[in-house]
């Protein structure tokens, strides 16, 4: 695994932590960000809730990089951006987070990142810097999370980790 995928994903087990089921959370049962659910479709078997409590970084690891790291294709995005791209796909869905990075490069919106979203999106970081081109994804970010309906329960905890999420990115 490449070391850009390795420090993307630290960053992001950061903030998915251990096994939860919060009655509010629209994802059920979750351990270190995986979904019951998405772990049942990746082992095609049905688990139990121990099964969930049991998961270990070696049993998520292959599930971040295939579901959600290649789909979106961030080993080819800028580091930084790769990061930003990476955890929002992560938190609010691949798809989401290919249409909002092509939306703000201006590449064709279709949810793929392919070729054409990838050299659109290299070009407008050279064009627009570093710090802009994060700053600006982060903030639609924000700006996503605050329309949803159960942002005062998980508001606060969801900026945060954008915010720190935008400190790593910046940082690298």
């Amino acid at each position: 695994m490449s070391e850009k995928f390795n420090k993307s994903l630290e960053a992001i087990l950061k903030w998915e932590g251990g096994f939860v089921n919060h009655p509010k959370d629209p994802g059920g049962i979750t351990n270190m960000g995986i979904t019951k659910k998405v772990y049942e479709n990746y082992t095609t078997k049905k688990v139990t809730e121990q099964d969930m409590r049991e998961l270990t970084h070696a049993d998520v690891i292959p599930i971040y990089k295939e579901k959600y790291w290649n789909p979106l294709r961030a080993e080819y995005l800028p580091e930084g951006l790769a990061l930003c791209v990476f955890d929002f796909g992560v938190n609010a869905g691949v798809n989401r987070s290919s249409r909002y990075l092509q939306e703000m490069v201006g590449a064709t919106v279709d949810g793929i990142v392919g070729p054409k979203t990838i050299k659109t999106a290299n070009d407008y970081y050279k064009k627009h810097g570093k710090n802009y081109t994060i700053l600006l994804f982060q903030e639609m970010r924000r700006n996503y999370y605050k329309q949803l309906h159960h942002f005062d329960t998980f508001g606060k905890g969801w900026l945060n980790r954008v915010n720190d999420i935008e400190k790593i990115a910046l940082g690298s």
